[in-house]
Protein backbone atom coordinates (compact mmCIF):
# COMPACT_ATOMS: atom_id res chain seq x y z
CA UNK A 1 0.00 0.00 0.00
CA UNK A 2 1.14 3.67 -0.77
CA UNK A 3 0.48 6.34 1.02
CA UNK A 4 0.88 9.68 0.26
CA UNK A 5 1.53 12.62 2.07
CA UNK A 6 -1.02 15.71 1.27
CA UNK A 7 1.82 18.39 3.27
CA UNK A 8 3.76 19.15 0.20
CA UNK A 9 0.91 19.30 -2.08
CA UNK A 10 -0.82 21.59 0.63
CA UNK A 11 2.14 23.81 1.23
CA UNK A 12 2.25 24.86 -2.61
CA UNK A 13 -1.19 25.45 -3.19
CA UNK A 14 -0.51 27.49 -0.20
CA UNK A 15 2.29 29.68 -1.35
CA UNK A 16 0.05 29.74 -4.74
CA UNK A 17 -2.68 31.80 -3.11
CA UNK A 18 -0.97 34.00 -0.82
CA UNK A 19 0.53 34.86 -4.64
CA UNK A 20 -2.41 34.92 -6.91
CA UNK A 21 -4.13 37.23 -3.98
CA UNK A 22 -1.10 39.69 -2.89
CA UNK A 23 -2.07 42.52 -3.78
CA UNK A 24 0.61 45.28 -5.78
CA UNK A 25 -0.40 48.73 -4.10
CA UNK A 26 -2.48 49.54 -1.67
CA UNK A 27 -4.41 51.66 0.09
CA UNK A 28 -2.48 53.39 3.55
CA UNK A 29 -4.41 55.48 6.43
CA UNK A 30 -2.70 57.54 9.06
CA UNK A 31 -4.42 59.34 11.86
CA UNK A 32 -3.18 62.52 13.00
CA UNK A 33 -4.86 62.73 16.71
CA UNK A 34 -5.62 65.65 19.15
CA UNK A 35 -5.40 63.78 22.07
CA UNK A 36 -7.70 64.26 25.12
CA UNK A 37 -5.30 64.58 28.34
CA UNK A 38 -6.00 63.31 31.40
CA UNK A 39 -6.35 66.20 34.79
CA UNK A 40 -2.69 67.07 35.37
CA UNK A 41 -2.06 65.31 38.79
CA UNK A 42 0.31 63.08 41.19
CA UNK A 43 -1.96 60.97 42.73
CA UNK A 44 -2.78 57.76 40.69
CA UNK A 45 -6.63 57.85 39.30
CA UNK A 46 -8.90 55.13 39.52
CA UNK A 47 -9.05 52.41 36.73
CA UNK A 48 -11.95 53.27 35.75
CA UNK A 49 -11.33 57.16 35.39
CA UNK A 50 -8.28 55.95 33.31
CA UNK A 51 -10.15 53.95 31.03
CA UNK A 52 -13.13 56.12 30.94
CA UNK A 53 -10.40 58.85 29.08
CA UNK A 54 -8.76 56.24 26.83
CA UNK A 55 -12.23 55.49 25.48
CA UNK A 56 -12.99 59.10 25.09
CA UNK A 57 -9.72 58.74 22.74
CA UNK A 58 -10.75 55.79 21.29
CA UNK A 59 -14.49 57.43 20.47
CA UNK A 60 -12.35 59.55 18.10
CA UNK A 61 -10.11 57.04 16.70
CA UNK A 62 -13.04 54.34 15.58
CA UNK A 63 -14.38 57.52 13.39
CA UNK A 64 -11.09 58.21 12.01
CA UNK A 65 -11.04 53.94 11.01
CA UNK A 66 -14.77 53.55 10.12
CA UNK A 67 -13.54 56.20 7.94
CA UNK A 68 -10.54 54.90 6.65
CA UNK A 69 -12.71 51.42 5.85
CA UNK A 70 -15.16 53.56 3.59
CA UNK A 71 -12.25 53.97 1.33
CA UNK A 72 -10.80 50.89 1.34
CA UNK A 73 -7.38 51.17 3.38
CA UNK A 74 -6.00 48.06 4.21
CA UNK A 75 -4.19 49.52 7.00
CA UNK A 76 -4.40 52.25 9.55
CA UNK A 77 -1.72 53.94 12.18
CA UNK A 78 -2.98 56.03 14.86
CA UNK A 79 0.10 58.14 16.72
CA UNK A 80 2.28 57.32 20.16
CA UNK A 81 0.42 58.29 23.42
CA UNK A 82 -2.94 58.55 21.71
CA UNK A 83 -5.17 56.89 24.02
CA UNK A 84 -3.83 59.36 27.34
CA UNK A 85 -1.28 61.38 26.84
CA UNK A 86 2.29 62.03 27.92
CA UNK A 87 2.58 63.48 31.16
CA UNK A 88 3.18 60.85 33.61
CA UNK A 89 5.04 59.03 36.59
CA UNK A 90 5.62 55.44 37.14
CA UNK A 91 2.54 55.51 39.55
CA UNK A 92 0.47 57.92 37.33
CA UNK A 93 0.95 55.83 34.61
CA UNK A 94 0.08 52.65 35.90
CA UNK A 95 -3.69 52.82 35.90
CA UNK A 96 -3.57 53.24 32.16
CA UNK A 97 -1.77 49.82 31.59
CA UNK A 98 -2.56 46.07 30.63
CA UNK A 99 -0.46 43.46 29.95
CA UNK A 100 -0.47 42.66 26.72
CA UNK A 101 0.63 39.08 25.66
CA UNK A 102 2.87 37.90 22.91
CA UNK A 103 1.35 37.19 19.52
CA UNK A 104 2.47 33.98 19.30
CA UNK A 105 -0.41 33.02 21.49
CA UNK A 106 -2.87 33.39 18.87
CA UNK A 107 -5.12 35.91 20.74
CA UNK A 108 -8.09 37.55 19.03
CA UNK A 109 -9.39 40.03 22.30
CA UNK A 110 -12.75 40.73 20.43
CA UNK A 111 -13.57 36.92 20.81
CA UNK A 112 -11.88 36.11 23.97
CA UNK A 113 -11.58 39.51 26.21
CA UNK A 114 -11.04 37.83 30.01
CA UNK A 115 -8.10 35.58 28.59
CA UNK A 116 -5.21 37.19 29.57
CA UNK A 117 -7.28 39.64 32.59
CA UNK A 118 -8.22 42.75 32.04
CA UNK A 119 -8.28 44.29 28.85
CA UNK A 120 -10.80 46.20 27.90
CA UNK A 121 -8.78 48.93 25.65
CA UNK A 122 -7.55 45.82 23.80
CA UNK A 123 -10.75 44.46 23.27
CA UNK A 124 -12.22 47.38 22.14
CA UNK A 125 -9.30 48.00 19.56
CA UNK A 126 -9.43 44.58 18.41
CA UNK A 127 -13.19 44.87 17.63
CA UNK A 128 -12.66 47.96 15.60
CA UNK A 129 -10.04 45.97 13.56
CA UNK A 130 -12.74 42.79 13.15
CA UNK A 131 -15.74 45.32 12.06
CA UNK A 132 -13.98 47.35 9.95
CA UNK A 133 -11.74 44.45 8.24
CA UNK A 134 -8.79 47.04 8.62
CA UNK A 135 -5.59 46.65 10.09
CA UNK A 136 -5.26 48.82 13.44
CA UNK A 137 -2.00 50.25 14.76
CA UNK A 138 -2.13 51.77 18.19
CA UNK A 139 0.06 52.82 20.79
CA UNK A 140 -0.84 51.73 24.82
CA UNK A 141 1.01 50.62 27.83
CA UNK A 142 2.10 47.34 28.37
CA UNK A 143 3.15 46.23 32.32
CA UNK A 144 5.00 42.93 32.78
CA UNK A 145 5.31 41.01 36.26
CA UNK A 146 8.63 40.52 37.76
CA UNK A 147 9.97 39.03 40.69
CA UNK A 148 11.67 41.22 43.34
CA UNK A 149 14.24 38.91 43.50
CA UNK A 150 15.33 40.47 40.05
CA UNK A 151 17.90 43.19 40.62
CA UNK A 152 16.08 45.22 37.64
CA UNK A 153 12.43 44.94 38.89
CA UNK A 154 11.13 47.86 39.56
CA UNK A 155 9.60 48.62 43.40
CA UNK A 156 6.02 47.82 42.20
CA UNK A 157 6.56 44.75 40.70
CA UNK A 158 6.16 45.35 36.83
CA UNK A 159 8.27 46.52 33.73
CA UNK A 160 5.92 49.00 32.11
CA UNK A 161 6.88 49.55 28.55
CA UNK A 162 5.60 52.50 25.67
CA UNK A 163 4.13 50.05 23.08
CA UNK A 164 2.86 49.34 19.98
CA UNK A 165 -0.20 46.87 18.92
CA UNK A 166 -1.45 45.68 15.58
CA UNK A 167 -4.69 44.00 14.74
CA UNK A 168 -5.34 42.22 11.60
CA UNK A 169 -8.88 42.27 9.76
CA UNK A 170 -10.37 39.80 11.76
CA UNK A 171 -9.29 41.38 15.23
CA UNK A 172 -6.17 38.79 15.89
CA UNK A 173 -3.36 40.88 18.06
CA UNK A 174 -0.67 40.00 14.90
CA UNK A 175 2.23 42.36 16.25
CA UNK A 176 3.81 43.83 19.34
CA UNK A 177 6.58 46.06 20.21
CA UNK A 178 8.09 47.64 23.10
CA UNK A 179 9.77 50.86 22.33
CA UNK A 180 13.44 50.74 23.02
CA UNK A 181 14.94 54.32 22.99
CA UNK A 182 12.81 56.52 25.00
CA UNK A 183 12.99 60.46 24.93
CA UNK A 184 11.67 61.17 28.49
CA UNK A 185 9.72 59.23 29.50
CA UNK A 186 10.12 58.27 32.73
CA UNK A 187 6.62 56.29 33.39
CA UNK A 188 8.32 53.48 30.89
CA UNK A 189 11.20 50.60 31.30
CA UNK A 190 13.43 50.29 28.41
CA UNK A 191 13.74 46.60 26.80
CA UNK A 192 16.63 44.44 27.57
CA UNK A 193 17.29 44.44 24.04
CA UNK A 194 15.73 46.00 20.65
CA UNK A 195 12.58 44.53 19.25
CA UNK A 196 12.97 43.33 15.71
CA UNK A 197 9.00 43.15 15.17
CA UNK A 198 7.96 42.04 11.39
CA UNK A 199 4.51 40.65 10.37
CA UNK A 200 3.78 39.84 6.58
CA UNK A 201 0.44 40.88 5.24
CA UNK A 202 -1.09 39.99 0.91
CA UNK A 203 0.14 43.78 0.74
CA UNK A 204 3.79 43.11 2.07
CA UNK A 205 6.07 43.16 4.57
CA UNK A 206 5.81 45.29 7.61
CA UNK A 207 8.07 46.28 10.33
CA UNK A 208 7.16 48.87 13.33
CA UNK A 209 8.93 51.20 15.71
CA UNK A 210 8.56 54.48 17.79
CA UNK A 211 8.86 57.72 17.74
CA UNK A 212 12.56 58.41 18.99
CA UNK A 213 13.72 55.13 17.38
CA UNK A 214 14.12 56.50 14.01
CA UNK A 215 17.40 58.02 14.85
CA UNK A 216 18.90 55.09 15.67
CA UNK A 217 20.26 51.91 13.85
CA UNK A 218 18.47 49.34 16.07
CA UNK A 219 15.72 48.27 15.53
CA UNK A 220 15.21 51.09 12.64
CA UNK A 221 17.81 49.86 10.37
CA UNK A 222 18.01 46.36 10.72
CA UNK A 223 14.36 45.60 10.02
CA UNK A 224 15.17 47.41 6.99
CA UNK A 225 18.09 46.19 6.08
CA UNK A 226 18.16 43.02 6.78
CA UNK A 227 14.64 41.93 7.33
CA UNK A 228 13.65 43.49 4.22
CA UNK A 229 10.70 44.81 5.41
CA UNK A 230 8.31 46.77 2.84
CA UNK A 231 6.60 49.27 4.97
CA UNK A 232 7.86 50.89 8.09
CA UNK A 233 4.67 51.38 10.51
CA UNK A 234 5.82 54.36 13.22
CA UNK A 235 3.90 56.03 15.71
CA UNK A 236 5.34 58.91 17.02
CA UNK A 237 4.70 62.06 19.13
CA UNK A 238 7.35 64.14 17.22
CA UNK A 239 8.00 67.46 18.57
CA UNK A 240 9.22 70.01 15.44
CA UNK A 241 12.49 71.47 15.32
CA UNK A 242 13.61 73.67 12.75
CA UNK A 243 15.43 73.77 11.00
CA UNK A 244 16.51 69.80 10.94
CA UNK A 245 14.02 67.50 12.79
CA UNK A 246 10.67 68.98 11.45
CA UNK A 247 8.56 65.70 11.25
CA UNK A 248 7.75 66.15 7.65
CA UNK A 249 10.92 66.90 6.16
CA UNK A 250 13.10 64.04 8.25
CA UNK A 251 10.76 61.79 7.98
CA UNK A 252 10.31 61.89 4.16
CA UNK A 253 14.16 62.51 4.01
CA UNK A 254 14.46 58.88 6.24
CA UNK A 255 11.71 57.40 3.81
CA UNK A 256 14.13 58.38 1.03
CA UNK A 257 17.26 57.44 2.44
CA UNK A 258 16.19 54.22 3.67
CA UNK A 259 14.24 53.56 0.68
CA UNK A 260 11.26 52.28 2.27
CA UNK A 261 7.78 52.66 3.02
CA UNK A 262 7.09 55.15 6.03
CA UNK A 263 3.23 55.66 7.40
CA UNK A 264 3.44 57.97 10.55
CA UNK A 265 0.79 59.22 12.78
CA UNK A 266 1.73 61.82 15.00
CA UNK A 267 0.18 63.41 17.87
CA UNK A 268 -1.29 66.34 17.47
CA UNK A 269 -0.75 69.40 20.22
CA UNK A 270 0.82 72.65 19.18
CA UNK A 271 1.36 73.80 22.49
CA UNK A 272 4.19 71.23 22.29
CA UNK A 273 5.25 71.72 18.37
CA UNK A 274 3.19 68.35 17.68
CA UNK A 275 2.18 68.14 14.39
CA UNK A 276 3.35 66.35 11.09
CA UNK A 277 2.06 63.36 9.99
CA UNK A 278 2.72 61.65 6.43
CA UNK A 279 2.37 58.41 4.10
CA UNK A 280 6.17 58.32 2.73
CA UNK A 281 7.07 56.12 -0.44
CA UNK A 282 11.37 55.67 -1.29
CA UNK A 283 11.09 58.19 -4.14
CA UNK A 284 8.41 60.72 -3.14
CA UNK A 285 5.72 61.79 0.08
CA UNK A 286 3.09 60.95 -0.81
CA UNK A 287 0.36 62.57 0.96
CA UNK A 288 1.61 64.71 4.33
CA UNK A 289 -0.44 67.42 6.97
CA UNK A 290 1.46 69.69 8.99
CA UNK A 291 -0.85 72.18 10.90
CA UNK A 292 0.51 74.83 13.91
CA UNK A 293 -3.00 76.81 13.46
CA UNK A 294 -5.31 74.95 14.61
CA UNK A 295 -6.27 71.93 17.32
CA UNK A 296 -7.67 69.49 14.73
CA UNK A 297 -7.08 66.14 14.04
CA UNK A 298 -6.50 64.72 10.17
CA UNK A 299 -7.13 61.49 8.34
CA UNK A 300 -4.52 61.25 5.69
CA UNK A 301 -4.49 58.61 2.64
CA UNK A 302 -2.65 57.44 0.00
CA UNK A 303 -1.99 54.36 -2.67
CA UNK A 304 1.50 52.92 -2.26
CA UNK A 305 3.40 50.00 -3.17
CA UNK A 306 3.02 46.68 -1.40
CA UNK A 307 6.33 45.84 -2.56
CA UNK A 308 8.83 49.02 -3.36
CA UNK A 309 11.72 47.37 -4.16
CA UNK A 310 10.13 46.00 -7.19
CA UNK A 311 8.41 49.28 -8.44
CA UNK A 312 9.90 50.49 -11.77
CA UNK A 313 10.01 54.07 -9.84
CA UNK A 314 12.18 52.63 -7.02
CA UNK A 315 15.44 55.15 -6.43
CA UNK A 316 18.94 53.47 -7.25
CA UNK A 317 21.38 53.16 -4.26
CA UNK A 318 23.31 56.00 -3.43
CA UNK A 319 27.16 56.31 -3.23
CA UNK A 320 26.88 59.25 -0.98
CA UNK A 321 30.24 60.65 -0.89
CA UNK A 322 31.39 59.99 -4.66
CA UNK A 323 31.20 63.45 -6.29
CA UNK A 324 32.20 65.25 -3.00
CA UNK A 325 35.05 62.95 -2.74
CA UNK A 326 35.93 63.23 -6.51
CA UNK A 327 36.21 67.04 -6.92
CA UNK A 328 38.92 69.65 -6.00
CA UNK A 329 37.13 71.89 -2.90
CA UNK A 330 35.87 75.14 -3.59
CA UNK A 331 38.08 77.93 -2.05
CA UNK A 332 37.72 77.98 1.32
CA UNK A 333 35.76 81.94 2.25
CA UNK A 334 35.23 83.42 5.28
CA UNK A 335 33.48 80.94 7.94
CA UNK A 336 31.96 81.29 11.27
CA UNK A 337 30.68 79.34 13.81
CA UNK A 338 27.10 79.08 15.12
CA UNK A 339 24.51 76.67 16.59
CA UNK A 340 21.75 74.65 15.43
CA UNK A 341 20.21 73.72 18.36
CA UNK A 342 23.25 72.60 20.79
CA UNK A 343 25.15 71.85 18.14
CA UNK A 344 27.98 74.17 16.99
CA UNK A 345 28.32 74.12 12.73
CA UNK A 346 30.59 75.93 10.67
CA UNK A 347 29.08 78.43 8.27
CA UNK A 348 30.06 80.00 5.22
CA UNK A 349 27.45 83.02 3.35
CA UNK A 350 26.22 83.06 -0.06
CA UNK A 351 27.60 86.33 -0.96
CA UNK A 352 26.32 86.33 -4.35
CA UNK A 353 23.82 85.19 -6.20
CA UNK A 354 25.64 82.52 -7.78
CA UNK A 355 28.29 80.52 -6.50
CA UNK A 356 30.63 77.70 -5.10
CA UNK A 357 31.32 77.23 -1.30
CA UNK A 358 33.14 74.42 0.50
CA UNK A 359 32.76 74.68 4.64
CA UNK A 360 34.48 71.63 6.46
CA UNK A 361 34.36 70.52 9.98
CA UNK A 362 36.67 67.57 11.02
CA UNK A 363 36.23 64.31 8.32
CA UNK A 364 33.48 66.11 6.70
CA UNK A 365 33.19 68.74 3.78
CA UNK A 366 30.31 70.23 1.86
CA UNK A 367 30.24 71.31 -1.23
CA UNK A 368 27.08 73.79 -2.73
CA UNK A 369 26.79 74.85 -6.23
CA UNK A 370 23.56 77.18 -6.39
CA UNK A 371 22.41 79.95 -8.62
CA UNK A 372 19.61 82.01 -7.11
CA UNK A 373 16.43 83.36 -9.39
CA UNK A 374 17.53 86.66 -7.70
CA UNK A 375 19.23 87.63 -4.39
CA UNK A 376 17.00 89.30 -1.31
CA UNK A 377 18.66 91.60 0.19
CA UNK A 378 16.68 91.10 3.29
CA UNK A 379 17.54 87.31 3.58
CA UNK A 380 20.83 85.90 4.38
CA UNK A 381 21.51 82.47 3.51
CA UNK A 382 24.26 80.34 4.86
CA UNK A 383 26.30 76.96 4.07
CA UNK A 384 27.00 74.79 6.90
CA UNK A 385 29.11 71.50 8.07
CA UNK A 386 28.80 69.44 11.71
CA UNK A 387 30.13 66.21 12.74
CA UNK A 388 29.84 65.26 16.05
CA UNK A 389 27.80 63.96 18.51
CA UNK A 390 24.47 65.50 18.53
CA UNK A 391 23.12 67.92 21.76
CA UNK A 392 22.72 67.33 25.42
CA UNK A 393 22.92 64.10 25.21
CA UNK A 394 25.61 63.75 23.28
CA UNK A 395 24.60 60.34 22.02
CA UNK A 396 23.99 60.45 18.20
CA UNK A 397 27.32 60.65 15.94
CA UNK A 398 25.57 63.66 13.29
CA UNK A 399 27.54 64.25 9.83
CA UNK A 400 25.33 67.26 8.18
CA UNK A 401 25.31 69.18 5.33
CA UNK A 402 23.12 72.12 5.07
CA UNK A 403 21.84 75.12 3.16
CA UNK A 404 19.95 77.36 5.57
CA UNK A 405 17.98 80.85 5.94
CA UNK A 406 19.20 82.60 8.49
CA UNK A 407 16.91 84.41 11.15
CA UNK A 408 17.49 88.37 10.58
CA UNK A 409 20.57 89.89 8.80
CA UNK A 410 22.26 88.79 11.70
CA UNK A 411 24.71 86.00 11.39
CA UNK A 412 24.50 85.38 14.80
CA UNK A 413 20.84 83.80 13.92
CA UNK A 414 21.64 81.52 11.44
CA UNK A 415 20.70 77.84 12.63
CA UNK A 416 18.01 79.30 14.85
CA UNK A 417 14.21 78.35 13.64
CA UNK A 418 12.48 80.54 10.36
CA UNK A 419 9.38 79.40 9.18
CA UNK A 420 8.97 82.06 6.32
CA UNK A 421 11.63 82.14 2.74
CA UNK A 422 11.58 84.50 -0.27
CA UNK A 423 14.73 83.43 -2.00
CA UNK A 424 13.99 80.69 -5.18
CA UNK A 425 16.75 78.91 -6.71
CA UNK A 426 17.10 78.08 -9.98
CA UNK A 427 19.65 75.34 -9.18
CA UNK A 428 21.26 73.68 -6.33
CA UNK A 429 23.84 70.85 -6.01
CA UNK A 430 24.85 69.42 -2.42
CA UNK A 431 26.93 67.06 -1.69
CA UNK A 432 29.19 65.99 1.16
CA UNK A 433 32.63 63.67 2.09
CA UNK A 434 30.13 61.44 4.20
CA UNK A 435 31.87 58.86 6.23
CA UNK A 436 28.52 56.52 6.63
CA UNK A 437 25.67 54.81 4.26
CA UNK A 438 22.55 56.17 6.03
CA UNK A 439 22.09 59.46 4.71
CA UNK A 440 19.06 61.20 4.41
CA UNK A 441 17.71 64.21 1.99
CA UNK A 442 15.53 67.03 3.21
CA UNK A 443 14.48 70.07 1.19
CA UNK A 444 12.19 72.08 3.41
CA UNK A 445 10.06 75.14 1.86
CA UNK A 446 8.45 78.40 2.91
CA UNK A 447 5.85 78.23 5.66
CA UNK A 448 6.98 74.61 6.52
CA UNK A 449 5.93 72.58 3.09
CA UNK A 450 7.58 70.06 1.08
CA UNK A 451 8.67 69.46 -2.68
CA UNK A 452 7.46 66.08 -4.04
CA UNK A 453 8.55 65.81 -7.24
CA UNK A 454 10.96 69.17 -7.31
CA UNK A 455 14.40 67.53 -6.10
CA UNK A 456 16.37 64.55 -6.41
CA UNK A 457 19.25 62.68 -5.71
CA UNK A 458 21.82 61.33 -7.75
CA UNK A 459 23.82 58.35 -7.92
CA UNK A 460 26.99 60.18 -6.67
CA UNK A 461 25.34 61.56 -3.64
CA UNK A 462 24.10 64.83 -4.71
CA UNK A 463 20.93 66.43 -3.87
CA UNK A 464 19.82 68.65 -7.07
CA UNK A 465 16.84 70.69 -8.30
CA UNK A 466 15.06 69.53 -10.84
CA UNK A 467 11.84 70.74 -13.01
CA UNK A 468 12.39 74.21 -12.97
CA UNK A 469 13.00 76.80 -10.01
CA UNK A 470 12.32 75.61 -6.41
CA UNK A 471 9.51 77.94 -4.29
CA UNK A 472 11.55 79.71 -1.66
CA UNK A 473 13.87 77.90 0.32
CA UNK A 474 14.17 77.50 4.35
CA UNK A 475 16.72 74.64 4.60
CA UNK A 476 18.24 72.35 1.92
CA UNK A 477 20.08 69.45 3.74
CA UNK A 478 22.09 65.93 3.44
CA UNK A 479 21.49 64.51 7.30
CA UNK A 480 23.80 62.00 8.15
CA UNK A 481 23.84 58.96 10.69
CA UNK A 482 27.17 56.99 11.33
CA UNK A 483 26.33 54.99 13.92
CA UNK A 484 29.25 53.32 14.60
CA UNK A 485 30.67 56.60 15.95
CA UNK A 486 27.50 57.14 18.51
CA UNK A 487 28.33 57.32 22.57
CA UNK A 488 28.46 53.50 22.85
CA UNK A 489 31.68 53.03 20.60
CA UNK A 490 35.24 54.26 20.40
CA UNK A 491 37.13 55.27 17.24
CA UNK A 492 37.22 52.19 14.69
CA UNK A 493 33.48 51.37 15.65
CA UNK A 494 34.27 48.84 18.16
CA UNK A 495 32.34 49.56 21.87
CA UNK A 496 33.19 50.43 24.98
CA UNK A 497 32.10 47.03 26.50
CA UNK A 498 33.14 45.29 23.70
CA UNK A 499 31.14 41.91 24.82
CA UNK A 500 28.02 43.34 25.00
CA UNK A 501 28.02 45.22 21.71
CA UNK A 502 29.02 42.05 20.42
CA UNK A 503 26.50 39.90 22.08
CA UNK A 504 24.02 42.32 20.61
CA UNK A 505 25.33 42.37 17.32
CA UNK A 506 25.12 38.74 17.02
CA UNK A 507 21.37 38.62 18.66
CA UNK A 508 20.30 40.69 15.90
CA UNK A 509 22.13 38.99 13.06
CA UNK A 510 20.72 35.95 14.35
CA UNK A 511 17.15 37.53 14.51
CA UNK A 512 17.08 38.93 11.35
CA UNK A 513 18.75 35.97 9.75
CA UNK A 514 15.23 34.16 10.88
CA UNK A 515 13.37 35.88 7.75
CA UNK A 516 16.48 35.14 5.09
CA UNK A 517 17.42 31.54 2.90
CA UNK A 518 20.93 31.80 5.34
CA UNK A 519 20.68 28.83 7.34
CA UNK A 520 23.51 26.41 7.41
CA UNK A 521 26.08 26.77 10.05
CA UNK A 522 28.73 27.80 7.28
CA UNK A 523 26.99 30.75 5.96
CA UNK A 524 25.69 32.20 9.42
CA UNK A 525 29.42 32.08 10.77
CA UNK A 526 30.51 33.95 7.89
CA UNK A 527 27.80 36.19 8.37
CA UNK A 528 28.02 37.37 11.40
CA UNK A 529 31.66 37.73 11.18
CA UNK A 530 31.04 40.44 8.27
CA UNK A 531 28.57 41.94 10.03
CA UNK A 532 30.54 42.60 13.32
CA UNK A 533 34.17 42.87 12.36
CA UNK A 534 34.14 44.91 8.98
Amino acid sequence: MIVYSLQPTIAVLALLIMHVSALKTFIAAVYEHAVLLPNNTQTPVSQNDALLLMNKNIDILEKAIHQAAEQHARIIVTPEDALYGWKFTRETIFPYLEDIPDPQVNWTPCQEPQRFGYAPVQKRLSCLAKNNSIYVVANIGDKKPCKSSESSCPPNGYYQYNTNVVYDTEGKLVARYHKYHLYSEPQFDVPKMPELVTFNTTFGKFGIFTCFDILFHDPAVTLVKDLQVDTILFPTAWMNVLPLLTAIAFHSAWARGMRVNLLVANTHHTSLNMTGSGIYAPDSPRVYHYDMKTELGRLLFSEVDSHPRMSPVYPPAVNWTAYASSIKPFPVKKTFGGFVSRDKFNFTELLESTGNLTVCQKELCCHLSYTMLRKEENEVYVLGAFAGLHGRRKREYWQVCTMLKCKTLNSITCGKPVETALTRFEMFSLSGTFGTEYVFPEVLLTEIHLSPGKFEVLKDGRLVNKNGSSQPILTLSLFGRWYAKDSLSVSGGKSNSANTYLLLSIVLMITALQSTAIVDDTSLSHYILHRVFY
